[in-house]
């Protein structure tokens, strides 16, 4: 297990990460999008707890469907949860929980355009911490805030549907607002946690319409930016941010209530996290291998100063490409460690088979979608049951993990 002192004791720790997608909402022609219902992760979350114990992995992100959690304001159930917190401690796994990955719950209307989410976020984040303090002590307060304003404000793809750069800065002031609310809480309850947040890693090649290249480059650390108190008058995007909205108010209000993680989380694929952009804003994914993860981790090390994790990594396809980017990925990391870039955490992600978000937009059955990135695959048998079979790829990360403690 990894030490309580697992930011500060010089290792690199190992981890993985089960795909914890939830979009509850329906709509024509938008399905409920919910990862561990469609893995079947609720029917076998023990074993596969088990699984993560067993792949050497000192460290899980895992994520909390605040959805089921909580289906009324203010009403929570526990009782699933009490029984993962408990096994996870029984089999010494350390949780760096996912509070908030992209979905809200059901009664939450107009999901983070709702003027309430900050404080229900917030309010969420504070009773989990304090029923498994002592257990649960790592938090990711918002997974990929960014990703997350682009699907729910800027192309409408998940609720609550907005449009536009009004609707993607609206989504990021919300969400930035919650995930400074949701640390003050935390930290309210359980001075000793540990927070570790977590951004995906854009990277652009060649010209970007019709946004510029240089408005992309710094839109990927707006909500880091707000939730640090970084926005003061000479930032790059203050007068972007003021266009669509943002009042010198809501600036001053992250000003003198910034928050700053232990650890900054970097997310990571190197076949799709690169992207080239046409006239018409069509995105195409670029292979920049491990050129785009040194980039990002010098990047996201020299604007922020502070320790780093790569928090999702992983390709998809066969299981050599993904034992050769094993390889590869982990010789840079040891690369970048020791040219003095604090990287204290490597976690391979997904742990297991995912299902495509796009899955949410058709009627196709959750197997067309499966995306095989991960230690172990998923096969559905004649009994309909995903059995979890391990790939060389889980004991050759088995192997780095053991020999990294």
């Amino acid at each position: 297990m990894a030490s309580a002192q697992w930011t500060n004791d010089g290792r690199l720790h190992f981890g993985v990460g089960i795909e914890d997608t939830f979009i509850p909402q329906e709509a024509l022609g938008h399905r409920k999008l919910d990862e561990y219902e469609l893995t079947q992760h609720y029917q076998n979350w023990r074993s596969d707890l088990d699984h993560v114990a067993d792949s050497g992995a000192e460290l899980l992100r895992w994520g909390i469907p605040w959805y089921l959690v909580e289906p009324r304001p203010g009403e929570f159930d526990w009782r699933w949860l009490d029984e993962v917190a408990a096994h996870m401690n029984d089999r010494g796994i350390r949780c760096v929980v996912d509070l908030m990955h992209y979905g809200t719950p059901l009664w939450l209307e107009n999901s983070f355009a709702n003027a309430a989410y900050p404080e229900r976020v917030a309010s969420y984040a504070r009773a989990v911490a304090e029923r498994y303090a002592g257990v649960w002590d790592d938090f990711t307060p918002l997974n990929e805030p960014v990703i997350n304003a682009i699907y729910c404000g800027e192309t409408g793809v998940w609720p609550p549907n907005l449009q536009g750069q009004d609707g993607f800065v609206r989504v990021a002031v919300a969400l930035a607002r919650g995930l400074v609310r949701t640390q003050q809480e935390i930290e309210a309850v359980n001075p000793a946690a540990t927070f570790v947040h977590v951004e995906a890693g854009f990277r652009w090649e060649g010209d970007t319409t019709p946004l510029s290249r240089e408005l992309l480059e710094e839109r990927r650390f707006i909500i880091l930016d707000l939730a640090m108190g970084r926005v003061g008058e000479k930032h790059p995007l203050r007068s972007y941010l003021a266009e669509h909205g943002v009042t010198g108010a809501d600036l001053d209000w992250f000003a003198h209530n910034p928050v700053t993680p232990d650890v900054l989380g970097v997310n990571y694929y190197p076949g799709f996290t690169t992207v080239s952009m046409d006239d018409s804003g069509t995105t195409q994914p670029v292979e920049a291998g491990t050129a785009g993860l040194r980039d990002l981790v010098e990047v996201y090390s020299e604007r922020y100063g502070l320790p780093l994790a790569i928090t999702e990594t992983s390709r998809g396809g066969s299981v050599e490409a993904r034992l050769e980017w094993l390889e590869e990925s982990l010789t840079e990391v040891n690369a970048l460690r020791e040219e003095g870039h604090p990287v204290l955490a490597y976690i391979w992600f997904p742990f297991f088979t995912l299902v495509d978000w796009l899955y949410r937009l058709d009627h196709h059955t959750p197997d067309h979608w499966f995306v095989h990135m991960g230690l172990i695959d998923l096969v559905r048998g004649a009994d309909q049951q995903l059995q979890r079979h391990h790939t060389p790829a889980f004991d050759a990360f088995r192997s780095h993990a053991t020999a990294s403690k």
